[in-house]
């Protein structure tokens, strides 16, 4: 446990103060100007936005969560140990949430109460969740598992399939799914194969027990 502290301490001594707050302050950041966004899309009507908006469905991709699962993905095993990867994910849903249901009730006009209870209880557990993520980038068996476990929820929050179809929700979330495969691959294609079969198993398994994508 002692030898655990010590390895966090020297990783977060790596950068001053000064610069963890900076980084912490942009996420937050980050997160508001996301929030605003997505709702301001939300609140828009199609056709006063650009074609590729409407093209894409970028309003609805945000309002689903893969997108924003991913983005805590990377913000999680990027930050600099496991307690920064909490804080800065803590802080970017704050900024997400806080702005989104802002402007959803002052400028909008409209307050989705039992909706932001569902977010709000999300960014209260994002803390452990984040510092549960971090460690999926070690080289152990954990660290393996942990990938094949958040590849497989982020499979299910990315594809809707059954018997006899499958299909991603959009070509968005295909993309959100490769690029989370892109940020917990293995060392090895060999590796990296066995935890996407491992994943599709679990998503599939996850399916059957707890049918609900939040999309």
């Amino acid at each position: 446990m002692n030898k655990f502290l010590i390895n966090i301490r020297n990783t977060e001594n790596e950068l001053p103060v000064s610069r963890k707050i900076i980084n912490t302050a942009l996420i937050l950041c980050f997160g508001i100007v996301l929030g605003t966004f997505s709702k301001f899309l939300d609140t828009t009507a199609s056709n006063a936005l650009p074609f590729i908006f409407e093209d894409l469905d970028i309003g609805n991709f945000l309002g689903r969560f893969a997108i924003w699962l991913l983005l805590a993905l990377y913000i999680a095993i990027y930050s600099r140990s496991s307690l920064r990867a909490s804080l800065n994910v803590f802080v970017f849903f704050v900024g997400m949430v806080s702005s989104y249901y802002i402007y959803s009730n002052y400028v909008a006009g409209f307050f989705p109460k039992s909706y932001a209870m569902i977010w709000v209880g999300f960014t209260v557990i994002s803390p452990l969740l984040a510092f549960i993520c971090w460690y999926a980038k070690g080289q152990s068996n954990i660290s393996f598992m942990l990938s094949a476990i958040i590849l497989a929820i982020l499979f299910n929050f990315t594809f809707v399939y059954g018997w006899i179809y499958f299909d991603p929700y959009s070509m968005l979330e295909a993309i959100v799914f490769g690029c989370g495969l892109a940020a917990l691959k293995r060392n090895t294609f060999k590796e990296t194969a066995y935890m996407i079969l491992s994943a599709v198993v679990i998503a599939v398994i996850l399916n059957l027990l707890v049918p609900f994508h939040f999309s």
